[in-house]
């Protein structure tokens, strides 16, 4: 065997350079019951993950000692798989609840052994066929003019069975590719549509922030993004940079969701206008992190600003219903080109060229010219 898939028999748990050793760096969970021997046992449900962000429930019927980060044989359809032990325990079954597994009616497989060199050497094997299946299945599938693209191919432990991943924007008929598919590699084919950011998670790549894609490293599951989750934190409605490697809104944006939303329970409700002795005022913008709203005399645009703290609003709001004006709002005025507005470019969008655009008339020295009826001023007579 080859010297990077070193087992040890005591423990079950193979060197550094292990069995897929990048397999389970992909959406991982912290068991954080690990350490009490009663969580353990609760139950003999174990969460094994395969390639990139594909795992599975199974049971451990055996009786074995695992622990995470060993690696194991277990059922297949048919045969057997390898995969790697990521969770064990009580929290194994909060994490199939929270997948919306129903744990008391699941059919879940079996854990075989702990994998031996045998079965990794196999497993391997069938692993370094996957590049080349792919480029194969993406060919053929041209060739068939179909509507999809192969994202992905993965290769069962026992190297009987391989899943197509496929992408397609509506629903594709391959019931003919399927047995194009059989018929070339002489395996069991299994067809599985993922969308854009199941794509990005089994691909990978590096964000705009320099750091790897958070699906394809930490995140344990992927959760809807909307564009609301823009509005409350007061960025730029701008696709190019709201977008990430997958084209839909970036996972990061849910990221900041509760403390804005926290910040945003301290402010008074935006419908609620200010009255003083001079005039009415009225929400134009608010900066929940700081705490501070805007304020405007019209409406639908900025007149008169002022800033003042929430805790003042508030006040100004119970002083009106008590019937009560103040003088003034207190806060400090500005204006939409003022920088006291607390302007920050979050999104990126200032232009860094700005001082290379091309000079203009007005930028250019004045020139003596004749009457305007007449031909430019000529120097050389």
């Amino acid at each position: 065997m080859d010297k990077d898939f070193v087992l040890n028999s005591e423990s079950g748990r193979y060197t550094e350079k292990s069995y897929r050793r990048n397999s389970a760096h992909m959406l991982p969970v912290t068991d954080y019951l690990s350490d009490l021997p009663e969580a353990a046992a609760k139950t003999d449900f174990v969460e094994v993950q395969f390639k990139n962000t594909r795992k599975g429930y199974y049971r451990n019927v055996n009786g074995l000692q695992l622990e995470k980060g060993m690696t194991v044989a277990v059922e297949g359809n048919p045969g057997h798989d390898v995969g790697e032990v990521t969770l064990v325990g009580q929290l194994v079954i909060l994490q199939m609840r929270k997948c919306r597994i129903d744990v008391e009616n699941f059919e879940a497989r079996a854990i075989y052994r702990i994998a031996t060199e045998a079965d990794i050497k196999r497993a391997e094997e069938a692993h370094a066929l996957e590049h080349e299946t792919m480029i194969r299945a993406r060919k053929i599938a041209k060739d068939m003019q179909l509507e999809m693209k192969i994202g992905d191919v993965e290769y069962q432990g026992d190297g009987g069975k391989a899943i197509f991943y496929y992408i397609a924007d509506g629903r594709v008929d391959f019931r003919q590719l399927i047995k194009v598919y059989a018929e070339t590699f002489r395996i069991r084919i299994e067809m599985k549509q993922i969308g854009a950011r199941q794509e990005a998670g089994r691909i990978g790549g590096t964000g705009p922030c320099g750091r790897e894609l958070c699906c394809s490293t930490w995140m344990t599951r992927f959760s809807s993004v909307g564009t609301g989750a823009a509005r409350l934190q007061n960025l730029s409605p701008n696709p190019q940079k709201l977008a990430g490697q997958c084209a839909k809104l970036k996972c990061c944006l849910n990221y900041e969701i509760p403390t804005y939303e926290e910040a945003v329970a301290k402010l008074p409700d935006r419908r609620i206008p200010l009255e003083t002795m001079t005039s009415t005022y009225y929400v134009f913008a608010t900066d929940p992190l700081q705490g501070t709203l805007t304020y405007s005399t019209d409406q639908r645009q900025a007149v008169n600003l002022e800033i003042i703290s929430a805790e003042r609003a508030k006040a100004i709001i119970e002083m009106n219903r008590r019937g009560e004006k103040p003088n003034s709002l207190g806060g400090v005025h500005t204006t939409i080109e003022g920088s006291e507005i607390g302007y920050a470019n979050v999104v990126g969008q200032d232009d860094l060229n700005r001082f290379d655009r091309r000079r203009t008339h007005a930028d250019r020295p004045n020139r003596p010219r004749n009457d305007r009826n007449q031909r430019p001023y000529d120097r050389r007579r």
